[in-house]
Formats: C-alpha cells, sequence, structure tokens
C-alpha cells in the first residue's frame, strides 16, 4: 500500500474519534448535544491523564523461515487512542487497532487488554524481513520500529553446481563448482570424503579449501574419489553436495615375480598387479591359449578402485604347464601386458630315515640304555 493511501487510512481513523452517531432524523439536535457532551468529556480527560507514552522498545527478532513470530508493542496510557502496525521498507500499513487492514492472511493482531498489542506473522517469507513501525495516533505521532530477521538455512544449487559424477583423463585439469543460497549467505568448504589431502598447484596438499570453486590441476589417479562440497551459515541444517571424481588413464601392469620355479606333481599360484580406469577387463594366456577357470585352473580378481590383483592358481602340475604365461589387462584406453616365466624345479630328495643305537647293561646289573638318535639331514631347505 503506498503512503498517500496509508495517510488517507490512518487519517480516517486518527479523525474517527470526533464522528457522531444519529440514530434518527428527529434526534438529530439531542444527539449533537450528546455528542458535543461525550467530545467534551472525553478532550478534559485526555488533557487531565497522562499521555500516552511507550512502555518498552520493539525487540529485534530474528527468525528462521517458515517459522511463526509475535512482535510486542506495550503502550501505557493508551486511552482512547489507537495502535496501528506498518512494514516501513514495503510501506505498507498492516493493522489498525484490533483490524487487519493487509489483505494478507499470514499477519493478525491480538491486544492482552492491558497495554501490549502483538503483530503475529504466520508462516514468515523472506519478504517479511525488515523494520516494523508500531504508530499511536497522538498529535504529532508516537512511533517506534524493531527489526526482524528473516534467516534462511543453506541451499545448494543443484543446477548451477558440478554434476554428481564426472571424469577427467589423468594430467588434465578439472574445475568444480558448488554454489548455494540462504541468508546470512552461505560459506562453501571442500574437502575429500576419503581424508585425503586436497592438493593445490601441485606443490601443497590442504585439508580443506573454501570457496565456490575447486581447481584440481594436472589431477593424477591418487586424486580419483569423492569430494565433498560442504555450505553452512549459521543457520541449521549444514547440507552438502557429493561429486565423485573419476579419472581415466590406460591400464597399468606390474608383476611381483617374473621367475616362478616349481617342482612337477605341486600346486602353485602366480599373480600380477593392475592399474586402470575405466575398470579394465583381466585374463590370462598360456602361449596363445587363453585360460578359462576349471579343474585345472582358477583364477581370481580382487578390485580396490582403479587397482585389481590377478591371481591364477594351477593344479597338480605337469610337463606342458611349465612356459611362459601373460597377464592382460585391458580397456577402452588401452591395453597391457605382463610375463611370467613359469619353470621346473626337482623335487626334493627324502630325508634319511630314523637310526636307532642300542647300548647293553654290563653284568654288574647296570642300568640297561636304549638311546634313539634321530639324525635330521638338510636337503634342499627342507629340513
Amino acid at each position: 500500500m503506498k503512503a498517500t493511501k496509508q495517510g488517507r487510512v490512518w487519517s480516517k481513523l486518527h479523525n474517527a474519534n470526533d464522528r457522531s452517531e444519529l440514530r434518527h432524523p428527529k434526534d438529530t439536535l439531542l444527539a449533537g448535544k450528546r455528542s458535543r457532551s461525550k467530545k467534551t468529556r472525553r478532550n478534559i480527560t485526555d488533557t487531565l491523564s497522562e499521555p500516552p507514552m511507550f512502555a518498552e522498545p520493539i525487540p529485534n527478532v530474528t527468525v528462521a523461515l517458515g517459522r511463526d513470530v509475535s512482535l510486542p508493542c506495550v503502550v501505557e496510557n493508551l486511552g482512547s487512542y489507537k495502535v496501528a502496525w506498518v512494514h516501513v521498507g514495503r510501506q505498507m500499513l498492516l493493522t489498525i487497532h484490533k483490524h487487519v487492514v493487509v489483505k494478507i492472511p499470514r499477519f493478525s493482531v491480538s491486544h492482552d487488554n492491558q497495554k501490549t498489542w502483538l503483530l503475529h506473522i504466520n508462516g514468515v517469507q523472506q519478504d517479511d524481513r525488515g523494520y516494523y513501525m508500531c504508530q499511536v495516533n497522538t498529535n504529532p505521532m508516537m512511533s517506534q520500529v524493531g527489526f526482524l530477521q528473516v534467516v534462511v538455512p543453506p541451499n545448494i544449487l543443484d543446477s548451477l553446481s558440478t554434476e554428481s559424477t564426472v571424469a577427467v583423463r589423468e594430467n588434465q585439469n578439472i574445475t568444480l563448482t558448488c554454489k548455494a543460497d540462504g541468508y546470512p549467505t552461505p560459506k562453501l568448504m571442500w574437502k575429500r570424503e576419503d581424508g585425503q589431502g586436497i592438493s593445490i598447484n601441485r606443490h601443497k596438499k590442504v585439508s580443506k579449501y573454501d570457496g565456490e570453486q575447486l581447481n584440481l590441476t594436472k589431477i593424477t589417479r591418487n586424486e580419483m574419489g569423492a569430494y565433498l562440497c560442504i555450505a553452512t551459515n549459521g543457520v541449521p541444517p549444514t547440507v552438502s553436495k557429493r561429486i565423485t571424481v573419476d579419472v581415466e588413464f590406460s591400464p597399468m601392469i606390474f608383476v611381483p615375480n617374473q621367475l616362478v620355479g616349481a617342482p612337477a606333481g605341486t600346486n602353485v599360484t602366480i599373480d600380477c598387479h593392475t592399474e586402470a580406469y575405466p575398470r579394465a577387463m583381466s585374463y590370462w594366456f598360456l602361449g596363445d591359449e587363453m585360460i578359462l577357470s576349471n579343474e585345472k585352473y582358477t583364477t581370481t580378481i580382487m578390485e580396490n578402485s582403479y587397482r585389481a590383483h590377478m591371481k591364477l592358481h594351477i593344479r597338480n602340475l605337469q610337463a606342458g604347464d611349465f612356459g611362459n604365461y601373460r597377464c592382460i589387462s585391458k580397456n577402452s584406453l588401452g591395453e597391457t601386458e605382463g610375463s611370467i616365466r613359469l619353470y621346473e624345479i626337482p623335487k626334493p630328495s627324502a630325508p634319511p630315515k630314523a637310526t636307532e643305537i642300542k647300548s647293553s647293561a654290563n653284568k654288574e646289573g647296570e642300568t640297561i640304555l636304549n638311546i634313539i638318535i634321530i639324525v635330521k639331514f638338510v636337503v634342499l631347505g627342507i629340513i
């Protein structure tokens, strides 16, 4: 409502005490006399009584978005004067005495029949933030103001932030963006979900980083994982967005033992370690023949993020099982392989049998001593 319109409404109320009510045209003269008499008595009473005064200031109130709030205006010696509430910023007259003027159902007014006038606002919105004035229609007008602060918990704006999963080639740069709104303006902080440090400019690692954007330069596979954008502004709840960064690179293979010796008739396990992303297809070859799991072979792969541990278990080695084994890893970016040579070694010799040495007793009745001496020999490293 514009100020001029408010002035007209308030002027009506200000002059309301000067209007007389006529019950019937025949009673005009009598009614006029009564009205003048009442007006005279009221003016005399108002003159003799103490003038209205505010008993206490309107408090500044902070309320969360969507909650209900009440603002008090305490007036002593109000007499026949009226109290009104105005939203200063919007220049909007809200209430006059016990009547709500504004056509917003969320606003209401109540009076405790003493000296406190309460302005009630249900389901507070951000537009309700600002100064509220309590007025009394004295001449000149009395007024005082209080501030209503509306706080809004942080909210991450997904449409303006990086998607939940992004991919980047190793050694390239990537920027993660996170935007949020709320009141007060939220602060944004980045952390890695696994607790590892965030690399800044390749020379420094920090446990957390503040700002809307996180720049990762020449990213490596060690920086792959989930990053958390956390928004706070002192208004609960704190919110966060999880962004998973996938670092793509072609496969690499590490072979811990490239030469493995085992006797015929025994079992043996050979293994390779691989790194690749996207995750690679891994398999084994003996010569030009692919190895599949069966009664002879068992293949296993244990994966952890971009790492994998390949194992090949071979049972009951025979002459045809010795040779060159290849572990192969392949993804959309490339292929690589490692080589393991499995060769035959002699079986260990059987240890000699135990030798029993007996000593007989003499005729004088000495105790017969039987001594069993177990002789152990070390043969090919086996005791």
